[in-house]
C-alpha cells in the first residue's frame, strides 16, 4: 500500500502499474528502462506542466482538430499508462487510434488492444504493412491508419520512426519529457511533458478550440522556440536548486 500523503505517490502509482502492466505482457522490461529515463527528466522540470508545455498542447489540439486524418500512435507503456486518456482524446479529436510497438507480437497487439477497448477506445484494426523506411517492427502499420496519416501524435516515441514518418511527409507531434533527444528534435511540434499530464491537456484544448482559432494555430508555431523554452525552463530550475 502506498500512502497517499507520500511525496512520491503519483510516481510510485505509475510505476506499480508499468510493473503490473509488464508482468502481464502489455509492456516491455525495455519499456520500463524507457519510463526510468524520461522520469529523470521530470524530475529536472519538478514534475508540473510548464508555460512552454501547455503551449505546445494547445498547438496539438490545433494540429488535430485541423488534420484530415488524425491518428494516434499507441504503445505499450502509452497504453498502460493512459489508455482511459487515449479514449477521451479519440472522442474530443475524431482520430484513429491504431497500435504500433517495437517489440511487436501478435499477442502483446492483442492484449494492448484489449486493454484500449475496455476503456472506450475505438483501435483500428486490419493487416499491418512494412509502409516505412526502417528496418524493425515498427515499420508495420495499417494502411487506412498510420498508412495514410496526415498528422500523427506518437507519445513515448522512437526517434528513427519519429524521422521516418516526417520524412513521407506526414506531421509528427510527439510527447516526449527530453528536450534533447531524435523524437523530440525531429518531430514537427515537441511536447515536454508526461504522457499523463499532456493528454487530459490537448483533449481540454480540443474541446475549447474553434475553427478559426485551430487554424491559426497549427500553422504560427515555431517547434525550435518550444524546444529551446524546454531547455530554458530546465536550466533555470537547475540554476535555482544551487542557490
Amino acid at each position: 500500500m502506498i500512502p497517499e500523503n507520500h511525496p512520491r505517490y503519483h510516481s510510485l502509482i505509475v510505476r506499480e502499474q508499468l510493473v503490473r502492466c509488464a508482468k502481464e505482457g502489455i509492456v516491455t522490461l525495455e519499456g520500463l528502462t524507457a519510463h526510468g529515463r524520461g522520469e529523470a527528466f521530470d524530475y529536472l522540470m519538478g514534475e508540473q506542466t510548464s508555460p512552454s508545455a501547455l503551449q505546445a498542447e494547445k498547438i496539438a489540439a490545433a494540429l488535430l482538430l485541423t488534420a484530415d486524418h488524425p491518428v494516434i500512435s499507441v504503445n505499450g507503456n502509452t497504453a498502460a499508462l493512459a489508455a482511459r486518456m487515449i479514449a477521451g482524446l479519440q472522442m474530443a479529436s475524431r482520430a484513429s487510434v491504431e497500435v504500433n510497438l517495437f517489440h511487436r507480437t501478435d499477442e502483446r497487439i492483442t492484449k494492448i488492444t484489449r486493454l484500449l477497448e475496455e476503456q472506450g477506445v475505438r483501435v483500428l484494426k486490419g493487416e499491418a504493412k512494412r509502409l516505412l523506411p526502417l528496418l524493425h517492427e515498427r515499420a508495420l502499420c495499417l494502411p487506412g491508419g498510420i498508412g495514410s496519416a496526415d498528422v500523427i501524435l506518437v507519445p513515448l516515441e522512437d526517434g528513427d520512426r519519429c524521422q521516418a514518418l516526417h520524412s513521407l511527409g506526414k506531421k509528427v507531434i510527439t510527447i516526449d519529457l527530453n528536450p534533447l533527444s531524435r523524437t523530440a528534435q525531429s518531430a514537427d511540434l515537441t511536447i515536454v511533458d508526461e504522457v499523463t499530464r499532456a493528454l487530459p491537456l490537448i483533449t481540454t484544448f480540443c474541446r475549447e478550440l474553434d475553427q478559426e482559432e485551430a487554424k491559426t494555430l497549427s500553422t504560427g508555431y515555431d517547434n525550435k522556440i518550444i524546444r529551446k523554452a524546454a531547455l530554458d525552463e530546465i536550466i533555470r530550475r537547475l540554476t535555482h536548486a544551487l542557490d
